[in-house]
């Protein structure tokens, strides 16, 4: 019977893991198709959030990972590919990859944006061994109600993430890592 549970455990984690997985060992994306759909992804967030529309000019940088599918049952994992922006021009080309464990089922897409908002910030994503977030530089995750009630003139912290576009349903608590590495697209 454990065994059995166990099987069907590793299997269902198989399926709900594998678009993630196969998302990170396709990495197809050219450079081009991830500078336009990063650029394009950033102007959406504009349109519907005024606090990140108002952040950006104040941004040293922008990085923008316009879709990251994550996807679990129990063990998950998710993985994206974006664009850094500076000066509305993209400067590189980066990756976010991350694994969590708990209680947790189900598939995602989403996308997010990390408002850099000083060169060390910039420096600490650009480390050769990648980023990991909760690692460094402080990071704040702003949801569309804190994004209502927060002006540019209270923030002072180094990296502002917004999230967006969310579809799919993830439902659970877990632990959770991630981590940004730079890459070079075909």
């Amino acid at each position: 019977m454990r065994q059995t549970l166990i099987g069907i455990l590793a299997t269902s984690a198989l399926l709900f893991t594998g678009p993630a997985a196969l998302a990170a060992e396709e990495g197809n994306s050219t450079a081009a198709q991830l500078s336009r759909d990063s650029h394009a992804a950033l102007q959406k967030l504009y349109a519907r959030v005024p606090l990140a529309k108002s952040l950006g000019p104040k941004a040293y940088a922008i990085l923008v990972f316009p879709d990251v599918v994550k996807a679990g049952l129990i063990v998950g994992g998710q993985y994206g590919e974006g664009a850094l922006l500076k000066g509305g021009k993209t400067i590189g080309y980066y990756n976010t990859g991350g694994a969590s464990y708990g209680l947790q089922a189900g598939a995602q897409k989403y996308g997010y944006a990390l408002f850099l908002m000083n060169a060390k910030a910039l420096a600490r994503i650009n480390e050769a061994e990648g980023f990991e977030v909760g690692v460094g530089p402080s990071v704040v995750v702003i949801d569309e109600g804190m994004a209502k009630q927060t002006t540019t003139k209270t923030m002072d912290d180094d990296i502002y993430a917004f999230i967006f576009g969310q579809k799919g349903l993830m439902a659970g608590i877990g632990i959770q890592g991630n981590k940004i590495t730079k890459i070079n697209p075909k």
